[in-house]
């Protein structure tokens, strides 16, 4: 940024924040004005705007107390009240006097009242306590047939406490049954008790281990133990019915469970049912019909594949209930992609979503998207308040990246604007703007104070919300229906549609055959020939590289050999004079293996969805499937932890693991990135997490000859590994780059095998077999996905990252290009290889291009 000279004038202030003001997108009629505010450091929005709380306290909203603000008539200055680089945001929560208070009222996640056990001082009763004061309720309602809803809840129960409760010699006709939040774990011994209940029609296990580790096993056994079962873990089963709607149309609860016999149309006064997020499969059943719910006014399908049924057949059951006037349900989803086709096929509705008919079938599909349902924080009583603010926060949070003339700065800063800026809820047609701005009053960055800037883009009167639009410039060609997921409640079904959808295309990929090797290339040296003459811009290379059949030349147009750290292309080759018969160490079009993005999309195309590379999308083209995926895991109770990687960034760089899907979304906004399924079980050394860096050498790929290095990096995290999520923020903990931060943590590769056999009582050949043969797909991979790659003239060396789960099967990681691999391959290496190891590091480099031009197969081994 141009400056130097202290900010005293309007002039000095256009002239040192001209490319800033541009970039905010703030009206030049408003520029003095922003000058004189912040020259003299104005915060007047008080005098402007109220801040009230809405949807239930949950949420804040900005209102106009002005008569009146014209359009481009006003500018104000906010405040950041948090500014931090995310690595940081949790220990500047725990650390900063009253930074969380300030946050958690802000972010509306403060504790508002007392617990009621605080308020109550009554203790949760004991098991024993719940179940006699069960049976004592029954007898109180003269009930004949006994307790037939039972609620032992977060109770503490294990194996031992659930087998000796025999619940199904105490409640024999039992109907509904929750154990949730207990301490259950063994899936024979669970669905042993559970299925004796031959009777059962509801069955909540949510938050049990057992669940968590072992659901879908569980599920089998229960479902087919359990014929009678119409509601699982809250979802309905396939035999779900009249007891299942009952539940939901709030017929059947704890104190009218039913009986065992059923009753005559005991849905015939029900007026609304919401069964949403119930994944039901099959809609179309004897229970769900005009007949036996012949009142129904509402009715909520939101959430539900509903995959089974058709459209058409959808629609006429619905069409076939004479008083509903009101539905909620996915679009697009099961009933089509168009609100006006819905509500011309079902012309009694009054409403559709929660908006008027009329007002759709005027507007169209615009107004059902204008009116999706925000995401709220949620917390629990027990939550510290920093553990709340990390979850919530990103419903709040902005970006910004510093730089200036020499660089741009690797990390972003995330920032939370004051009270007044973060109360800015979102609309599609906002009636205000906002946008950070730093201010340099000395000229220069190092005086910059950060701040946002507001100003009306639309007339606006007394008493209106004051509203932003968060995705602005942003048009559905870079996806903004899904990215509006990061704040709103969109529609699940579609979205794992898509998902679906991906997994079919992956799946009906074939797998390419190996290549085969026919052939060696031929050595480029001849033993009575002159020295190879290599030209290098790597000192490392020129330092080492000491073998007499090769010779460093200073000008590349006097080289036989080009090893370079800089690109290739034709420009280069055109001003260095070089040409098509000197070999290079790069291959055409090699970033469909060194760029994240085009690996996955490589392996995928090749191989569709192999187990060694974990399920990895391209953000800025697979969002609605990522968010399919994350909707599935979260609907079917699994692991929903994922990394987030840039495209081409090494050191990790910009990368962060997390488990938030509205913190996925919103990491977009600091350039292209994958989203990659964590690997949260992966295998340890000594308790902590590693990698392994394999130098691989490309000699051909015409056929494809590989070989691998004997030696491999192996790189070692600071931190025992840890799934807490406060650890997600320690670098130290969850990545194992150290070369770059951190204290240097690596291990040479005989003393790493010999105690890693003997940790984990494995054999590393075996392993090592594996690991070989994956790299060999990878290499496999892009050759028949991209065959340009084939250049007689091109050798290269790649490096590749493996991890290794708990079952020792190796993971793919990345591939690292030439360069960055010659320059790490110098790092350290007496600690890699060792004193004593097989190659010292000095002789790397003579290794590689013995392999590479010699054809020689030294500390070396074929793929």
């Amino acid at each position: 940024m141009p400056g130097g000279k202290r900010v005293e004038t309007y002039e000095d202030f256009v002239k040192v924040h001209g490319l800033l003001l541009a970039a905010s997108g703030l009206p030049q009629s408003l520029h003095f004005q922003l000058f004189q505010k912040l020259s003299s450091e104005t915060f007047d929005g008080g005098a402007h705007f109220r801040i009230e709380t809405c949807e239930d306290g949950r949420q804040r909203r900005l209102v106009l107390t002005s008569d009146s603000m014209p359009k481009h008539s006003h500018v104000f200055l906010i405040d950041h009240a948090w500014t931090f680089r995310l690595s940081d945001a949790y220990k500047q929560l725990r650390e900063v006097p009253g930074l969380a208070e300030r946050m958690a009222a802000l972010m509306c996640v403060e504790d508002t009242e007392e617990s009621d056990e605080a308020v109550d001082g009554v203790a949760e009763p004991g098991v024993l306590e719940t179940i006699e004061n069960e049976i004592s309720n029954a007898k109180e309602k003269g009930e004949n047939g006994g307790v037939l809803w039972l609620e032992l809840e977060e109770l503490g129960i294990d194996d031992h406490t659930l087998l000796s409760l025999d619940l199904s010699s105490r409640f024999p006709d039992l109907l509904a049954l929750s154990l949730c939040g207990n301490k259950l774990e063994n899936v024979e011994m669970v669905a042993r008790e559970v299925t004796k209940f031959g009777n059962l029609r509801a069955l909540w296990l949510n938050n049990n281990p057992v669940v968590q580790n072992c659901g879908d096993q569980l599920a089998d056994i229960v479902l087919r133990g359990l014929p009678k079962l119409e509601i699982y873990n809250s979802r309905f089963t396939a035999n779900f019915g009249e007891w299942a709607l009952g539940f939901c149309g709030g017929v059947y609860d704890k104190d009218n469970a039913g009986n065992v016999r059923g009753g005559d149309y005991p849905l015939e006064s029900v007026t609304s049912i919401d069964i949403s997020n119930r994944c039901i499969h099959n809609l179309i059943n004897k229970a769900f019909s005009p007949v036996e719910l012949p009142s129904l006014l509402y009715l909520n399908l939101q959430g539900n594949p509903l995959e089974q049924n058709s459209v058409g057949d959808l629609l006429a059951v619905l069409k076939g209930f004479p008083c509903l006037q009101s539905l909620e349900v996915d679009i697009p989803g099961p009933l089509g992609e168009s609100a006006v086709k819905i509500l011309e096929s079902l012309p009694k509705l009054s409403e559709l979503n929660g908006v008027n008919a009329s007002k759709i079938l005027e507007h169209g599909k615009h107004v059902i998207d204008s009116i999706l349902q925000p995401h709220l924080p949620e917390w629990t009583a027990e939550e510290p308040l920093a553990d709340r603010i990390i979850n919530a926060m990103w419903l709040y949070l902005m970006t910004y990246r510093l730089a200036d003339e020499e660089k741009i700065d690797e990390t972003s800063v995330w920032y939370a604007m004051d009270e007044l800026g973060s109360a800015l809820r979102h609309s599609d047609e906002p009636n205000f703007s906002v946008a950070p701005f730093l201010y340099m009053p000395e000229g220069n960055l190092a005086s910059a104070v950060s701040f946002s800037v507001l100003w009306p883009t639309q007339n606006a009167e007394k008493g209106d919300e004051c509203t932003r639009d968060f995705l602005f410039g942003i048009g559905e060609d870079k996806q903004r229906s899904a990215r509006l997921s990061a704040w709103f409640h969109t529609p699940e079904n579609y979205f794992i549609q898509e998902y679906k959808k991906h997994c079919q295309n992956l799946e009906s990929k074939s797998l390419i055959s190996p290549s085969i090797q026919s052939s060696t290339t031929r050595s480029i040296h001849r033993t009575d020939g002159p020295a190879l003459r290599v030209y290098t811009d790597i000192p490392h290379v020129e330092e080492f590289l000491k073998r007499p059949e090769f010779v460093i030349t200073s000008e590349p147009k006097d080289a036989d050999i080009i090893w370079t750290g800089t690109q290739v292309d034709e420009d280069l080759k055109k001003a260095a004079r070089i040409t098509d018969q000197q070999y290079i160490n790069q291959f055409p079009v090699e970033a469909c293996l060194v760029m994240k993005h085009h690996l996955a999309e490589t392996v995928q195309k090749a191989h569709g969805s192999p187990e060694w590379l974990q399920r990895t999308y391209n953000l800025e083209t697979q969002l609605s499937q990522l968010i399919g995926d994350y909707y599935a895991r979260r609907r079917d109770g699994l692991n929903n932890l994922w990394i987030l990687k840039p495209w081409n960034m090494a050191r990790t760089i910009d990368t962060t693991v997390t488990d938030n899907l509205t913190a996925i979304i919103r990491l977009m906004e600091t350039g292209p990135k994958i989203c990659q399924k964590y690997i949260e079980h992966p295998a340890l050394f000594n308790g902590k997490k590693f990698d392994l860096r394999y130098i691989v050498l490309v000699r051909s790929v015409n056929p494809l000859e590989i070989f691998l290095s004997d030696v491999f990096w192996v790189r070692l995290a600071n931190n025992p590994y840890s799934l807490e999520k406060h650890s997600f923020f320690e670098y130290e903990t969850h990545f194992t780059v150290m070369n770059y931060r951190g204290r240097f943590s690596h291990k040479n590769t005989p003393e790493f095998v010999t105690e890693f056999e003997q940790e984990h009582q494995v054999k590393w050949l075996e392993i090592h077999q594996r690991v070989g043969k994956m790299i060999r797909s990878v290499f496999d991979s892009a050759t028949a996905v991209h065959p340009e790659m084939h250049s007689p003239r091109s050798r290269a060396i790649y490096g590749v990252d493996v991890m290794l789960d708990r079952c020792f099967q190796p993971k793919l990681l990345e591939v690292t290009y030439c360069p960055d691999c010659t320059r790490a391959c110098k790092y350290d290496t007496e600690s890699i290889f060792g004193g004593g190891g097989v190659v010292k590091g000095c002789d790397f480099f003579n290794d590689v291009f013995g392999c590479l031009f010699l054809n020689e197969t030294t500390h070396v081994s074929p793929l």
